[in-house]
C-alpha cells in the first residue's frame, strides 16, 4: 500500500502521477525481459530485468524524484538496480524512450532521441549516431565531456558546449546527471569483439539464431533479423547485423554487425565490418579500433608461423608496415 506524504493536492497529484510513472517503466523492464526470454538471452539476465522491475513497481515514492534528489547513484543504491539498467531508467525518464526495449522490438529510436536536443537537428543526429555509435542521452553526454563529440563534421567548441550544458541540467532540476559505469570501448578486448562477430555471422548463416521483426515504418517489406544474445565473463552482449539507413545505401546489411553490450557494469556499442583498404582489406575489423584490430592480426599470423603452421588464408603473406598505417579505415 501507497502512502501519499502530501496532504497538498498539487503535490499529492504529482506523487500519484510519478507513481504511475513508476508502473509504466517497470511495465517497460518486464517487457524487456520478457523479449529477451524469447530470443534466448542468459536466464540471469532475464531475471536482473524482472527483479528491476518489480523493485520499480513498489517504489513508495517516485523514481523520477529519487533522479532528480540524487543523480543516477541514487538509482544505483535501489535493489537490485545496477548501472546499466539506472542508466536505462535515466533515458527513459529524460526522453519517453526506452532505448535496450526498442532494440529489441527492431526500432532504432537514438537519432530521434538527439534530435530532441537544442542545437542537433536530424542530420547532425544521424551523423553523431554513425560515427560514435552512441545510444542513449547519457552516454552522448559523456562523450561531449570526453572530447569524442569533436570527432563529428560539424560539430565547434560552441556547439559542444550547448550540448553539454543542456545535457547537464534537463529534466532534472539543477544537479548534472551522473555518469554511467565508465566508457567500455577501450576496455573489451579486440579479440571478444571479433569473437562475437564471428559467432554470430556463423549462427546467423545456419539459421540457428532467433528472429526479431523490424519495426521501421521506411522498410517496404517485412525484414527478420537474427539476434543473439551471449555472454563473457559476466559480460552481457547483444549482437545483430546493421538496419541503418547507411547501411542499406551501402548494401551492407548482411555485412554491418553491431555489437551492444549491456549488464550490470557498464554498456557499449561497436560496429564491426569487413575492411576495404590496406593490409586489412577483406578482414574484420571494429570501428574506432583499427589499430587495435591491427595488432591483433599481426600477432595472429606471428603465432601461427611460431607454431609451424600458415596463417589464415585471407591474411597478407607480408605485412606493409606503412600501408597497414595509413589504409585502416574501413
Amino acid at each position: 500500500m501507497v502512502v501519499i506524504e502530501s496532504s497538498d493536492p498539487i503535490q499529492a497529484a504529482e506523487q500519484i502521477e510519478g507513481l504511475h510513472e513508476n508502473h509504466d517503466i517497470a511495465k517497460q523492464l518486464r517487457e524487456v525481459a520478457d523479449r529477451l526470454a524469447e530470443q534466448q538471452a542468459n536466464l540471469f539476465r532475464v531475471r536482473a530485468y524482472r527483479s528491476a522491475a518489480q523493485t520499480i513497481a513498489h517504489l513508495p515514492s517516485p523514481v523520477r524524484q529519487i533522479l532528480k534528489n540524487e543523480g543516477v547513484a541514487g538509482l544505483v543504491a535501489l535493489p537490485t538496480i545496477g548501472h546499466s539498467i539506472a542508466n536505462l531508467i535515466e533515458s527513459t525518464l529524460r526522453t519517453g524512450k526506452m532505448p535496450l526495449l526498442d532494440r529489441l522490438r527492431g526500432q532504432n529510436d537514438a537519432e530521434h532521441s538527439f534530435a530532441t536536443l537544442d542545437g542537433i537537428g536530424p542530420q547532425l543526429s544521424h551523423r553523431i549516431h554513425e560515427q560514435l555509435h552512441l545510444e542513449t542521452l547519457a552516454e552522448l553526454r559523456e562523450a561531449a565531456n570526453d572530447g569524442r563529440l569533436q570527432k563529428v563534421p560539424g560539430l565547434g567548441p560552441k556547439r559542444i558546449e550547448a550540448i553539454r550544458n543542456c545535457l547537464a541540467y534537463q529534466d532534472v532540476g539543477d544537479r548534472p546527471i551522473e555518469a554511467s559505469g565508465g566508457d567500455v570501448f577501450e576496455a573489451v578486448a579486440i579479440e571478444e569483439l571479433l569473437e562475437i562477430d564471428r559467432d554470430y555471422r556463423e549462427r546467423a548463416k545456419d539459421g540457428t539464431l532467433p528472429r526479431i521483426k523490424l519495426s521501421d515504418q521506411d522498410l517496404q517489406t517485412e525484414v527478420w533479423l537474427p539476434v543473439m544474445h551471449t555472454e563473457r565473463d559476466g559480460r552481457h552482449y547483444t549482437a545483430m547485423y546493421s538496419n541503418t539507413a547507411h547501411a542499406l545505401v551501402h548494401h551492407a546489411t548482411h555485412d554491418w554487425v553491431i555489437i551492444y553490450r549491456d549488464d550490470a557494469n557498464a554498456h557499449g556499442r561497436w560496429t564491426v565490418i569487413t575492411s576495404q583498404f590496406g593490409n586489412l582489406n577483406g578482414l574484420r575489423i571494429v570501428l574506432g579500433r583499427e589499430e587495435d584490430c591491427l595488432e591483433h592480426y599481426r600477432r595472429d599470423i606471428y603465432h601461427h608461423r611460431e607454431a609451424g603452421h600458415p596463417p589464415h588464408p585471407e591474411f597478407p603473406t607480408q605485412w606493409d608496415e606503412e600501408v597497414g598505417r595509413n589504409g585502416l579505415r574501413g
